[in-house]
């Protein structure tokens, strides 16, 4: 089979995605796939690679040129160098995470490229990629979430009145997040007035809508979901985190941030938080995989939805291949399967 692995993007998970599609890259047995891999730079040139670089070390230099064509003919892929080769897609692999990757815009191409792809479609994938559409879509399910407020970057310019509205429902601390970011970039505590501008601010870099939510006191745990109408829910996990909350440098520079099983939980708050998964990724319309993360609040041991990933990261410590793998399943067994549920998609 020939296999298209893209990553980069332009998001700013860049780096994360490259750390992401070495593990899978490596994971795929080359006598089953013939395997592309396609680089997004952070400005958007999409470059062919002979293997996956790492991000601080790779140069466009020399590159050819690969494109994805939106049509349905017996090739829809050109690597443009020197033969101009065109090349059937069996199949891709978007290891791409946040904007532009993980929303639905790349998995709209695949669609009218007529190339089946790992992970969740157009709508699911847009709709999860945002947090505040996260929430009115599980709001009907009944499972807890945190409170929170909507406010769009245009609204910013009265200040004082959006901040009034934003403690007239919720209570300091807050979390500020841009709504369609990940990798925790952007999140800010505010803990009163002055600092919730700033962070206010903050996610506002990042995203046109923002959304602020009350603190959960309690501590984060993750579990991964795997298949298509038929889902399976992994044991959960939980972030050990070196850092106040989960930052983006204490996901992914801090080695003193851990993952762990959480087995240690009451056997009905485990089994509450694998169907909460399960029906959450099913209320999106999911397919493939993900990753949904939970609080369990300390006063009450109360389960609370935080939310859900549509490719989550893949690195050699990521919580979603770590979950599998202590299931039982390999990197390299997961990888087939994510393929294969991508085609039987």
């Amino acid at each position: 089979m020939n296999i298209a692995v893209i990553y980069g993007g332009m998001s700013s998970e860049h780096e994360i995605s490259c750390l992401s599609a070495k593990t899978i890259y490596e994971a795929l047995d080359p006598a089953r796939y013939t395997v592309y891999p396609i680089f997004i730079s952070k400005k958007g040139q999409w470059r062919l690679t002979k293997e996956i670089a790492d991000y601080d070390k790779l140069s466009l230099e020399g590159l050819p040129l690969a494109s994805i064509l939106p049509s349905r003919e017996e090739f829809n892929c050109v690597i443009i160098g020197e033969t101009e080769e065109k090349i059937h897609l069996d199949a891709a692999i978007p290891v791409l995470h946040g904007k532009y990757g993980e929303d639905g815009t790349i998995q709209g191409l695949f669609e009218l490229a007529g190339i089946p792809y790992v992970g969740c479609g157009v709508l699911a994938s847009a709709a999860a990629m945002d947090k505040a559409t996260t929430k009115r879509i599980v709001e009907p399910l009944s499972i807890r979430q945190a409170k929170w407020v909507v406010v769009y970057r245009q609204q910013l310019e009265d200040m004082e009145k959006i901040c009034d509205r934003i403690e007239s429902r919720l209570p300091y601390p807050v979390f500020v997040k841009p709504a369609n970011a990940g990798s925790s970039v952007g999140v800010s505590q505010a803990a009163d007035r002055e600092e919730l501008k700033k962070a206010l601010q903050i996610a506002a870099e990042q995203d046109f809508k923002v959304l602020v939510e009350e603190t959960i006191i309690g501590h984060e745990v993750e579990c991964a979901v795997l298949g298509n109408l038929e889902v399976k829910a992994s044991q959960v996990g939980e972030i050990l985190a070196a850092d106040t909350f989960y930052t983006y440098e204490a996901k992914y520079s801090n080695p003193d941030s851990k993952t762990v099983i959480a087995d240690y939980l009451p056997k009905e708050t485990i089994e509450e938080i694998r169907d909460d998964a399960v029906r959450i990724f099913q209320a999106l319309d999911g397919r493939g995989l993900a990753r949904v993360d939970f609080f369990i609040e300390k006063a009450t041991g109360e389960v609370v939805f935080n939310e859900i990933n549509t490719f989550p990261g893949f690195t050699s410590i990521s919580m979603y291949p770590t979950l599998w793998k202590n299931a039982g399943m390999d990197i390299e067994s997961l990888v087939d399967q994510l393929v294969g549920l991508g085609m039987t998609r």
